[in-house]
């Protein structure tokens, strides 16, 4: 990202929170590069699949913040509860169980009301009015396509979301992100995991837990939706 000088200046702590988000910023002054801030990488802050959260401890990313580092950003970010994090490349196990999954969400969905989508696609979610989420889970299914406005951007929330876990993703998935969902009116959530071969799906309403099981390989030939009766997929199609 490049940015003038006093604009940075002006706005000096914002491009702080950026580059300890791993964004790179390149400070230009008269119109040539001049400096560079980045952030200083410790063994606890190398990027894996997905960088751990990233906040000065005193700032909170807003979600006006967030909007100007991915419009002028070419990595991925997501925000949760004012954190940034910065989304890198997934494995190949995390990428075949999204393929297989999306292939099989997509033959059952097909001819119906809802749709599956894969990541990147944007899913903004309002937690309160000062705390505006935005996630890019690996799968989705919106069944309220009228919220798509006219600029192609969707502004409701799934039905159903599928996250991969990765080693360095796992709190966020497994915590934060349930968390999040929970509150925001998800109704139903898959937990994949490849290392484990294990597919939990939890359904979700009015801020609880309805039900939640854990369908693993070897035990169960398939993961059931409790939300959409029929929709399974097949476990040793899932992880190989």
């Amino acid at each position: 990202m490049k940015v003038p000088s006093t604009e940075v200046q002006n706005n000096f702590g914002k491009y702080l929170k950026f580059a300890e988000a791993g964004e790179e910023i390149i400070v230009t002054k008269n119109g040539r590069d001049a400096a560079k801030i980045i952030r200083i990488e410790t063994e606890s802050s190398l990027v894996g699949e997905d960088a751990p959260e990233y906040r000065t401890g005193r700032e909170w990313v807003t979600y006006e913040e967030y909007l100007d580092l991915v419009e002028e950003s070419e990595q991925r970010y997501e925000l949760i509860d004012g954190s940034l994090f910065n989304l890198a490349s997934p494995t190949y196990a995390h990428q075949h169980a999204v393929h297989e999954l999306h292939g099989i969400f997509y033959t059952w969905f097909k001819g119906k009301n809802c749709t599956p989508l894969t990541s990147p696609f944007d899913i903004k979610l309002v937690k309160s009015e000062d705390n505006i989420c935005v996630v890019q889970p690996d799968i989705v299914v919106i069944c309220d396509k009228e919220k798509i406005d006219e600029n192609g951007k969707y502004q409701g929330v799934p039905t159903l979301v599928v996250e991969v876990l990765s080693p360095s993703t796992k709190r966020k998935d497994l915590i934060t992100k349930l968390e999040l969902y929970l509150v925001c009116g998800v109704k139903e959530y898959w937990i994949v995991d490849p290392r484990n071969r294990t597919v939990t799906v939890y359904t979700l309403d009015g801020q609880d837990i309805v039900e939640n099981r854990t369908f693993a390989s070897g035990a169960d030939e398939f993961a059931q939706s409790f939300t959409f009766g029929g929709l399974s997929a097949r476990l040793q199609d899932v992880f190989g």
